[in-house]
């Protein structure tokens, strides 16, 4: 699996695991991050930071370092 923080634009996956500190990983999968949900890398921030995804088909930006907590499996 690989983390969602080295995704580029364009790329999708479905989400394999959420790790990190249980704050984290609660406030992520609030989100939508859950097992076996497709996301797609929107857009990125000049310097990378933050990432823009679709997921479930909304909008939402999060940080490299959140989404780092996230391993997606390829399509």
């Amino acid at each position: 699996m690989e983390r969602l923080s080295g995704y580029r634009v364009g790329q999708r996956g479905r989400v394999g695991r959420v790790e990190g500190e249980e704050a984290v990983q609660r406030r992520l999968l609030e989100m939508g991050f859950i097992r076996g949900e497709e996301v797609r890398v929107e857009k990125l921030a000049p310097l990378g930071d933050p990432m823009e995804l679709v997921i479930k088909g909304y909008h939402l930006s999060l940080r490299r370092d959140e989404c780092a907590c996230i391993l997606m499996e390829k399509e």
